[in-house]
């Protein structure tokens, strides 16, 4: 008999973001806050599995477990095809009382034979959302007024046992906070296409034929389901095609390595350089005896994946290629949201502009100023208003669903 591991697994991460803007998502009801130390908030976390958001758990004689462990195209991240199944359950966000830097959660778990279960959280500032993180080592940047967590469980197979019965939080301040970035991180890494159309993305998504997204190597920054609250900014290494993708999948290769970020908040391997990602390093220099976290042997450098329609049709690739990729919630400022898309890129503020690129639906792209241009009659709005976006290319007002962290200014 397997043996099985009881486990409350005390987890804490330190929120150091700004205050929210108005227009965060309303979140839905929670438990009542009690005080668990002078100004502090504690509270319960709803593990019951109903919304669309939630993937491939269940919850069932008072825990939540997988609701399929066995390893398939339909339990896995596509990206990955690690040889383990996947399931996440997302928490209704909380508003907090009081705006917090700081963020503890303990979670009842039971876990054996290969099985895990883990805790993670992000907070809401500044109109966005924070990376997510294992709540344990969880530093970001200023205070939140939202929490959001999320419980992520795996297995080997049928075997393995990976059952939580509870989680609890609290948020408190207690870090200094500091300013955010001004300039997205951007890298150059090698993409390959994801293809698989019919499987399903960590985030519960069915790849579809040509189908727009992207996938990162690490769960910190997937977007949930029909959001694209981290969008990355995928171009030709030339610069002539570019793509914002919202990033939907987990992969390729890994499931525990964002490589963007530096070494005293990577998951793993850091001992690497920022910006390299494991994969790359692996195949490249031989590094982790050339091998994933899986054990497998690494056949090509990728630290990114893009689906069918992001490579074919957003890049015009060909083949597998080295790209620029910026992580576009690495920074702060006003974005849009894709409601209708994919939507062109124009290099000005009209139709009869040439198009260099797409933004695919959900993503939300960086806005730098407004212009006046070409009336469009869209799904959200007939408006002369153009947004010129970071980098300088320009998208109709009447495509975005809505704006986040303010509506810019005139060019």
């Amino acid at each position: 008999m397997a043996r099985v591991r009881r486990t409350s697994v005390a987890l804490t991460a330190l929120l150091t973001l700004a205050a929210g803007l108005p227009g965060a998502p309303a979140p839905a009801a929670a438990a009542p806050a009690r005080a668990a130390a002078p100004g502090s908030e504690r509270w319960s976390a709803d593990l019951a599995v109903g919304g669309g958001d939630d993937v491939n758990v269940t919850w069932r004689s008072g825990r939540l477990r997988l609701a399929d462990p066995h390893p398939t195209a339909h339990t896995r991240p596509a990206a990955a095809a690690g040889p383990v199944a996947e399931g996440i359950l997302l928490t209704a966000p909380r508003a907090l009382d009081h705006p917090a830097t700081r963020v503890r959660a303990r979670l009842a778990a039971r876990t054996g034979a290969g099985g895990t279960a883990a805790a993670q959280v992000r907070g809401w500032r500044a109109g966005r959302w924070t990376e997510w993180r294992d709540a344990a080592e969880a530093i970001f940047d200023q205070p939140v007024t939202q929490v959001q967590a999320r419980v992520v469980l795996t297995a080997p197979n049928a075997a393995a046992e990976a059952t939580v019965t509870g989680l609890t939080l609290a948020a408190d301040t207690a870090a200094a906070t500091t300013a955010p970035s001004a300039v997205a991180l951007t890298y150059r890494v090698y993409a390959t296409r994801i293809g698989l159309v019919g499987g399903v993305t960590a985030n519960g998504h069915t790849v579809g034929v040509r189908d727009h997204f992207a996938a990162l190597p690490s769960r910190r920054g997937l977007s949930p389901r029909g959001t694209g609250d981290y969008t990355v900014k995928v171009c030709t290494t030339s610069g002539s095609r570019c793509e914002y993708a919202p990033v939907w999948d987990v992969g390729p290769w890994n499931t525990r390595d964002d490589w963007w970020n530096p070494s005293n908040v990577r998951e793993n391997w850091r001992n690497l350089p920022q910006g390299l990602p494991e994969a790359q390093a692996a195949y490249q220099n031989g590094y982790n005896g050339g091998r994933d976290q899986f054990g497998r042997t690494v056949r090509n450098p990728a630290g990114l994946d893009l689906a069918d329609g992001t490579f074919w049709d957003g890049l015009r690739l060909t083949d597998n290629a080295w790209i620029t990729v910026t992580l576009l919630w690495t920074a702060g400022g006003v974005r849009g949201v894709v409601g209708s898309g994919p939507l062109n890129l124009r290099t000005g503020a009209g139709t009869s502009y040439p198009s260099r690129g797409l933004a695919a639906t959900y993503a939300q792209v960086p806005i730098d100023c407004w212009v006046t241009g070409q009336r469009i009659a869209g799904p959200y709005r007939t408006t002369t208003r153009w947004y010129r976006l970071v980098g300088g290319t320009y998208v109709s007002h009447a495509y975005l669903s809505t704006t986040l962290g303010g509506v810019g200014s005139r060019c």
